[in-house]
C-alpha cells in the first residue's frame, strides 16, 4: 500500500532570519517556488531579480511536515523519496533514517522501528547546495570547464548553476514525490524488460521484508503468460516470454507505435506497466540508427528542462511541448546531459507519440572527478535511472556525456588537469558496463560529438557524431554547406522570443536591442553581437526594437532551415540532425524554437517545413527531392526563373520519381540575376531561390489586399499579393498574449494568397492585424 506524503509541509531557513520560519511549501516543489508563493522573492525570470537570490542556494534549508500513522499489520514500511534535491539528510521523529546526495536517484528508507501511533513528525533537512560542492572542490582539485561555477562536484541539475541560456537560480527541496510504502513477504523491487521484436525477456528482482523463502514470479505480454520461481536466498529472476504474431512498436513516420500490457508478479506483489516490442541497432562508422531492421533518418531536437524549476513541468506542459515536435516534424528528442533523467510521463508519453529518444547521462561541459563520493553515486543512479527507463521501447541510445571527451580533447582540459581524473572512467568503463549488464539490448555511445575513437578527431565528420558550432559561434550560416557530416547532434543559431513572452518578463520602457531587462535575459556570451553580425549580408541592419526582433527572428529560422535542409539532402550518407534546441527553461534570447513562454518562433515554422516528411530544396549545383515516407513520390518537377513581378523568363519540366527513404538529386541551370528568382515545384512541394541577398534584391514596396474573417476562437486573415511577399509573417501576440498563428515565413508571388488561422482568447483588433508591427515582410512598405 502506497501513501503519498504531500501535505502539510512548511520549510524553514536554518539561520536568522525569522521571516523565512514555517513558510507554506508545496510538494514536490523546490525553495524558491515556495518563497515565490509566500510573496517573500520576487518573481526570479522577471527582470535581473535572478541576480538578488544566490544566498538561496548558499542556505541550509528544513522541510518539515507531520504524518499521522497507525499500524496496519504490514511488516516494513519504507519512506520512498523519489527525487530529493539533492544533499539531505532525513529524520523520522528525530531518528535519521537516511542521507542523500544525489539529485538524480530515488531513495528507500526503512522507518518501520521509527514510527509511532498518531502524530510522526517527518524532517528533510538540505545542506547548501554550493557549501557542499565548493568544500568538495576544494578537497579533490579544481576542473576545468566553461563556466566558473562548481556543478561537476554535485550530482544535481547542471544548469542550476547558470548556462548560456539559462539563470542561476540553485534550488534545493523535495522536487518529486515522496510517500510511505507499507509491505509484507515480498515485493517486487525491479522489472527490466528487454524488448525484442517477437516478445521480451522480462528481468524481475524482488527484495524480502523477512527470510528470503522461494517466490513464485510469472510476467504476461499480449494474452502470453511465462511463470518462473526465485529459490529460496535469491531475488532475481529472467522470464522468457514469445508473443506470436507480435505487433511491433516503431518510430514516427515507420509504424504504429503498438504498446502490450505487462503484468509481473512475485507472490501476492503485482506490477504493471506498457512495452513496445521491437529491437534497435547502431551502426557505430556511419551512425545510423536501424529500429525493426530499418534505418531511420533522425529529424529530431535537442530538450533542455522546460523550466529551471522542474516540479512545475507536469504531465500537461510536457504534452504540450511533445505536440510541437511532433507538429514540427521530429521523430527524436535528445535529452541533454546538463539537466536531468526526465520524468515517467515523459518517456511513456514519446512511446504513445513514437518520439525516439536519445538519453545523455547528466554529464556535461567539465571535467568531473571520479573519486569518491562521486563514483559510487555515480554508479548508483545509472543502475537506477537504466532499470526505471529501459523498459520504454522510444529511448533507443544512452550517451556518456555532452561535449567532455571535446573538452578533453580539444579545450586545453588535458593540460589543466595535470593527470587529475576528468571522466574516462565513466563514459569508457563504468557506464557501458552498466548499460552491457542492464540494458544489453539498447546501444550506448560514449559521448557526443566523437567519432567513435578516443584516439581520433571528436569533430571528424565521416565517423559518429558532430556538433556544429562554428556556425554562430565564429562563421556565417552559410558555412553549412562546407560541411558533409554522418550525423550532427548539435547546431543551432539564436533568436529572441516572441514579443509577448519578452514583454512580460522584462518592464523595460521602452523595450530596445540592449535595455537592461532585454541585455539581461541574454545569456550567451557576445550573444547581442553576434545576433547583429549574423545578419551579415541576408537581411538590412535594424534601426528600431520592431525591425530587430523580426529580422533576428527571420534570421535564426533562414539559418536553422538552411543547414537542416543541407543534412536531408545527404541522406543516406547523414542519417540524422538534431537541432539545438526545442524548448527554453525560462524566457529568453536563445537557441529555442519555442520559448520560455511555450510560444512557436518564426524557426518552429520554418523547421517544420524543413522536416516536413516529404521536401523540396535546392541543394548544391541541383534541385534535391527528399522522400523520407515508405511510398515512392512520383510526379513532375517544373523549374521556373520568373522576373520579381511574377514574369516567367523560361522554364523546364520533367517526370521524376523518388523510391521511399531516398534522395534524387536533379542537376538544374542556377543561374540568375538579382532581379531575378528561381522557383522549384514538385507535386506540392515548392522552393525558391534568389540570386542575391535581400538587401541587394530590388523587391518592390509591398502592395497586397487583406481581409480579416471573425471565426470561432478567432479571426482568419487573407492576405492576397499584389506584389511579390517576402517572408510574411503575422505576429498577433502583439496585440494579446494568448493570441497564435498558424503559419509563418510565407513568401508570395503576384496573385497568391494565404490565409492564417489566427487564434485568440479576445476578439482582436481586424485593422492592427494587418498593420506595422503584427504583418511584417522583408519588402514591407512603410508609411
Amino acid at each position: 500500500m502506497y501513501r503519498s506524503l504531500h501535505e502539510g509541509w512548511t520549510v524553514t531557513a536554518l539561520g536568522d532570519d525569522d521571516t523565512l520560519r514555517d513558510v507554506p511549501a508545496t510538494v514536490p516543489g523546490c525553495v524558491h517556488t515556495d518563497l515565490l508563493a509566500a510573496g517573500l522573492i520576487e518573481d526570479p525570470y522577471r527582470d535581473d531579480n535572478e541576480v538578488r537570490l544566490g544566498w538561496i542556494g548558499r542556505t541550509h534549508w528544513r522541510y518539515t511536515t507531520e504524518v499521522q500513522w497507525q499500524p496496519e499489520g504490514f511488516d516494513r514500511v519504507d519512506l520512498v523519496c523519489d527525487g530529493l534535491d539533492t544533499i539531505a539528510a532525513v529524520t523520522v521523529n528525530g531518528h535519521r533514517v537516511g542521507e542523500t546526495a544525489n539529485m538524480h536517484r530515488r531513495y528507500r528508507f526503512d522507518v518501520t522501528p521509527h514510527l509511532r501511533p498518531g502524530p510522526n513528525e517527518l524532517v528533510v533537512d538540505f545542506t547548501a547546495p554550493y557549501e557542499y560542492a565548493e568544500a568538495q572542490a576544494e578537497k579533490l582539485g579544481a576542473r576545468p570547464g566553461p563556466y566558473d561555477e562548481p556543478y561537476a562536484f554535485i550530482r544535481k541539475m547542471a544548469c542550476n548553476f547558470g548556462w548560456d541560456w539559462g539563470p542561476t537560480l540553485v534550488t534545493a527541496g523535495i522536487w518529486r514525490p515522496i510517500g510511505l510504502h507499507s509491505w509484507s513477504g515480498t515485493r517486487i523491487a525491479e522489472v527490466r524488460p528487454h524488448s525484442r521484436r517477437d516478445g521480451a525477456d522480462v528481468v524481475v528482482v524482488v527484495e524480502h521484508a523477512g527470510a528470503g523463502a522461494a517466490v513464485e514470479v510469472s510476467a504476461a505480454v499480449g494474452g502470453v503468460r511465462a511463470e518462473g520461481r526465485i529459490a529460496a536466498g535469491r531475488t532475481e529472476a529472467t522470464l522468457r516470454v514469445d508473443v506470436p504474431d507480435a505487433r511491433l512498436w516503431w518510430p514516427r513516420g515507420h509504424g504504429e507505435q503498438y504498446l502490450y500490457d505487462l503484468s509481473v508478479t512475485a507472490a501476492d506483489d503485482v506490477w504493471t506497466g506498457r512495452v513496445g516490442l521491437r529491437d534497435v541497432e547502431l551502426d557505430p562508422d556511419a551512425f545510423r540508427l536501424v529500429v525493426n531492421g530499418e534505418p531511420v533518418f533522425v529529424r529530431g531536437f535537442n530538450w533542455i528542462p522546460d523550466d529551471t524549476f522542474p516540479a512545475r513541468t507536469g504531465p500537461a506542459r510536457l504534452s504540450e511541448r511533445f505536440g510541437q515536435a511532433v507538429d514540427a516534424g521530429a521523430n527524436m528528442l535528445r535529452v541533454w546531459g546538463g539537466g536531468v533523467y526526465e520524468s515517467d510521463a515523459f518517456y511513456a508519453r514519446a512511446d504513445e507519440l513514437g518520439l525516439l529518444i536519445w538519453q545523455d547521462f547528466p554529464f556535461a561541459c567539465a571535467a568531473y572527478p571520479e573519486e569518491e563520493p562521486f563514483a559510487a553515486e555515480v554508479e548508483a543512479e545509472a543502475r537506477d535511472n537504466i532499470a526505471r527507463l529501459m523498459g520504454h521501447p522510444s529511448l533507443v541510445l544512452w550517451c556518456g556525456n555532452n561535449e567532455n571527451i571535446w573538452g578533453h580533447q580539444q579545450w586545453g582540459w588535458a593540460g589543466e588537469l595535470d593527470g587529475r581524473s576528468w571522466g574516462a572512467g565513466f563514459y569508457y568503463d563504468l557506464l557501458p558496463r552498466l548499460v552491457a549488464e542492464l540494458d544489453p539490448g539498447r546501444p550506448y555511445w560514449p559521448g557526443t560529438p566523437y567519432s567513435g575513437d578516443p584516439d581520433r578527431d571528436v569533430l571528424d565528420p565521416a565517423t559518429g557524431t558532430i556538433h556544429i558550432w562554428t556556425v554562430w559561434g565564429e562563421r556565417d550560416w552559410t558555412h553549412y554547406a562546407d560541411y558533409t557530416p554522418r550525423f550532427v547532434a548539435e547546431f543551432g543559431f539564436q533568436g529572441p522570443p516572441a514579443y509577448a513572452t519578452l514583454r512580460a518578463a522584462v518592464s523595460d520602457d521602452p523595450l530596445t536591442p540592449d535595455s537592461p531587462g532585454v541585455r539581461h535575459h541574454q545569456k550567451a556570451a557576445d550573444g547581442d553581437a553576434k545576433l547583429l553580425s549574423g545578419l551579415g549580408e541576408h537581411l538590412p541592419r535594424p534601426e528600431t526594437f520592431d525591425d530587430w526582433h523580426y529580422w533576428t527572428q527571420l534570421n535564426q529560422a533562414r539559418a536553422m532551415a538552411f543547414g537542416v535542409r543541407r543534412f536531408r539532402a545527404l541522406m543516406p550518407y547523414c542519417m540524422g540532425t538534431v537541432v539545438w534546441q526545442l524548448n527554453d527553461c525560462w524566457p529568453v534570447t536563445s537557441w529555442a524554437a519555442v520559448d520560455g513562454g511555450g510560444r512557436r518562433k518564426p524557426l518552429w515554422y520554418a523547421l517544420r517545413r524543413a522536416y516536413a516528411p516529404r521536401l523540396l530544396t535546392f541543394h548544391e549545383d541541383g534541385v534535391a527531392a527528399v522522400n523520407d515516407t515508405a511510398e515512392p513520390w512520383t510526379g513532375t518537377l517544373t523549374l521556373t526563373l520568373r522576373d520579381l513581378d511574377g514574369t516567367v523568363m523560361s522554364s523546364s519540366s520533367r517526370p521524376v520519381t523518388v523510391a521511399p527513404r531516398t534522395v534524387t538529386l536533379v542537376p538544374a541551370g542556377l543561374a540568375g540575376g538579382a532581379a531575378q528568382l528561381l522557383e522549384a515545384t514538385f507535386d506540392g512541394a515548392r522552393d525558391v531561390r534568389f540570386f542575391a541577398e535581400d538587401p541587394r534584391v530590388p523587391f518592390p514596396p509591398a502592395a497586397f489586399d487583406a481581409q480579416v474573417t471573425d471565426v470561432p476562437g478567432g479571426h482568419e486573415v487573407r492576405i492576397t499579393a499584389r506584389t511579390m511577399l517576402r517572408d510574411l509573417a503575422l505576429f498577433p501576440d502583439r496585440l494579446h498574449p494568448s493570441a497564435t498563428v498558424d503559419d509563418q515565413l510565407v513568401t508570395l508571388l503576384p496573385g497568391e494568397s494565404v490565409v492564417f488561422a489566427v487564434r485568440a482568447e479576445v476578439a482582436l483588433d481586424p485593422a492592427a492585424l494587418v498593420a506595422h508591427p503584427v504583418l511584417r515582410c522583408v519588402n514591407e512598405a512603410r508609411s
